[in-house]
Parts: C-alpha cells; sequence; structure tokens
C-alpha cells in the first residue's frame, strides 16, 4: 500500500451522532469527489480523512498528507507544486510536490482554511481540471487526485469576509462531513478512554487493564472535554502511566498536568522572580499582603457564590452545572448541600 501511514487506528465509539457521521462518511467514500471534514480541534478528522480514503477505489493508492498551517505560504506552495531546478536561490534540484506524489490516490489538506489566497487558486485549478504547474516550469503537468480537506474553521463565514474562495469552497463542499465533539458522544466517553487506557497498560507491561473506579468514570463522564479525543488520550494514559498498583481499578485522573504549587506565575520572568518591582509604589507591602482575616469563611463565601453564579448560568439543570464547573454529579450535590443551596 502507498499510504504515507496505513497503520491509521480505527474510529472508536458508538454513539447516535458517531455513527451517523461514519454513516455519511461511508456514503460519500465511495464517490470520487472533494470532501471537507470539520470539527473541532482534537475530534479525529485525519482518522475520518483516512477512512474516506481507505473505503474508496483508491484505496492502494497513495494517502498523502499536508498541514496548511504549519508551513509558510512560499513553502507551502512548493510543497504543494513543486518546483524545477534553479526555480529560486537554493534550488539545487527539481522536487515533486504532494499532489503529483498523491496521483492516483488521496490528498488530504488539514487546516486548509490556513492556505492563502494566491495557493486557494491553485489548488482550485488542481481540483477543477487536474492541472498544475511546478514553480519555475513553462509546461502544465497533469495530475489525478482525489481532495479531502479538514479545518476546525466556520468556512462559509470565512469566505464571506473574504478570507476563503467562495468558488473553492464551493468546490471542495459537495459533502461536508462534522465530526461530533466529545461532549456530544455520551458513553463514547468511557469507550474511549478504556480503549486508550488498554493500550497503555499493555505499553507498560500490566498483564491486563483493571478498569476505572466508580469516581474515575464519574470525572471522565462530567468532564467538558475541550480537547476532544486527543485529550481523553493524553489524560488517561497520564493516568494508567502513573497508577501504582495494576491489580486495582484506576482512581485518579490528572486534568491539568501543568497544576503546581510551584507553578510559574503568568508573565514571571527574571526580572519579576529578582524583586525588581518590590519598590513600585502600587505594590502592597510584606504587612498589608498578610494582614488577619478568617480564611475559612471567605474561601466558603467564595465557593457559595461561584456555586450560584453557575447555577444561575446553567438555568439551574445541576448536571449541566457539574459540567461547567468540571466536577461530577455528586461532588456538586455534596457542594450543594453545605452551603444550604439543596
Amino acid at each position: 500500500m502507498a499510504a504515507e501511514d496505513s497503520a491509521l487506528p480505527a474510529l472508536v465509539g458508538q454513539s447516535a451522532p458517531i455513527l451517523e457521521m461514519m454513516e455519511r462518511a461511508s456514503r460519500v467514500a465511495g464517490l470520487d469527489r472533494p470532501v471537507l471534514v470539520v470539527g473541532e480541534r482534537g475530534t479525529g478528522k485525519e482518522l475520518v480523512a483516512a477512512q474516506l480514503h481507505f473505503l474508496s477505489a483508491r484505496w492502494d493508492g497513495p494517502f498523502i498528507k499536508v498541514n496548511c498551517a504549519a508551513l509558510a505560504e512560499t513553502l507551502l506552495e512548493t510543497e504543494l507544486f513543486g518546483h524545477e531546478q534553479g526555480a529560486f536561490t537554493g534550488a539545487a534540484r527539481r522536487r515533486i510536490g504532494r499532489f503529483e506524489r498523491a496521483h492516483g490516490g488521496t490528498l488530504f489538506l488539514d487546516e486548509i482554511a490556513s492556505a492563502s489566497p494566491a495557493v486557494q487558486e491553485k489548488i482550485l485549478r488542481v481540483v477543477e481540471y487536474g492541472e498544475l504547474e511546478r514553480l519555475g516550469a513553462g509546461a502544465t503537468t497533469h495530475v489525478n487526485v482525489r481532495v479531502i480537506g479538514a479545518t476546525n474553521r466556520d468556512l462559509p463565514a470565512e469566505a464571506d469576509e473574504g478570507r476563503f474562495r467562495h468558488d473553492l469552497l464551493d468546490r471542495l463542499a459537495f459533502e461536508v462531513v462534522t465530526v461530533p465533539p466529545v461532549r456530544a458522544r455520551g458513553d463514547d466517553i468511557v469507550v474511549l478512554a478504556e480503549h486508550f487506557a488498554r493500550a497503555m497498560a499493555f505499553e507498560i507491561g500490566w498483564p491486563e487493564f483493571p478498569g476505572f473506579s466508580r469516581s474515575a468514570r464519574d470525572a471522565l463522564t462530567g468532564y467538558e472535554w475541550p480537547g476532544n479525543v486527543r485529550e481523553i488520550r493524553n489524560v488517561v494514559e497520564r493516568a494508567v502511566c502513573r497508577w501504582n498498583d495494576a491489580g486495582e481499578p484506576v482512581g485518579e485522573l490528572d486534568f491539568d498536568p501543568f497544576a503546581s504549587a510551584f507553578r510559574p506565575a503568568t508573565g514571571g520572568g527574571e526580572e519579576e522572580s529578582s524583586g525588581a518591582h518590590k519598590d513600585e509604589p502600587d505594590a502592597p507591602s510584606a504587612r498589608q499582603r498578610i494582614r488577619p482575616f478568617d480564611f475559612d469563611r471567605t474561601v466558603a463565601d467564595f465557593e457559595k457564590r461561584l456555586l450560584e453564579d453557575a447555577l444561575a448560568t446553567q438555568r439551574y439543570s445541576q448536571r449541566a452545572t457539574a459540567r461547567h464547573l468540571r466536577l461530577n454529579y455528586h461532588q456538586l450535590r455534596n457542594r450543594l448541600r453545605k452551603h444550604g443551596l439543596i
């Protein structure tokens, strides 16, 4: 198989949103048309693109990937379309671009919204006519490539604001496959967590994965997962790696690996840490900073205000409030009882 990466992991999940997305992708996979894959960061857009390729008639052809956001405009142009020897200073030999390398297969353009208008125009020509010109070449090269684009941006809005070509959007959007975020996938959260946990347990030599404790499962399902599948993988693999008893269910999850009493302050630097600003007039004196107050009462009042504000914001839905505060349902209920709010 001529793909750049033929060992991509399969999409994991059985929830209604993911099954509906997979069905749409399966229907369009066999059609030799461009497709856009849209979704938040970390949802698995590249996996969907791989499914579209390997379920198509091009499955035994190349599956070539380019991250358009990772390269400057000039570098992206030569990476996609190639260049001739001597086309610019440093071009010591001819370079074949990704479109030519993907001939007979699929080119996956990740973060396509980051491509400049000039590059977008050249992409359109390849999609529309199958033609390109290497930088510095006088002849046209013909290629047979299926293009799959991916983005986490609202492309119609980008086009309306002049940052993305309407004609390219129209051509690419034969079908749009939207990947649902993890927070919309219900029971898939635990399914995904166990999938990654089993793989990590095997990697570190455990005889088997002992599962998650009840509190850990509640924490998994009560968290919003802004980083989606990528974040689940990181949190779960970290939890398994740190767990010391392979015979007991994993009971601790760390959603923020940067959390520490010694975490550097925002904007902190050598000048700040050396005390260079200690004599500024607005800085409180040491005596002012440590004046006595009722610490427990202050913290309790602050926590109660946070809970009241969160309840009001979430229209007094306790489950939504728990998710909003990144607590599990039982943790929220305990705090509400503590402050007499239920």
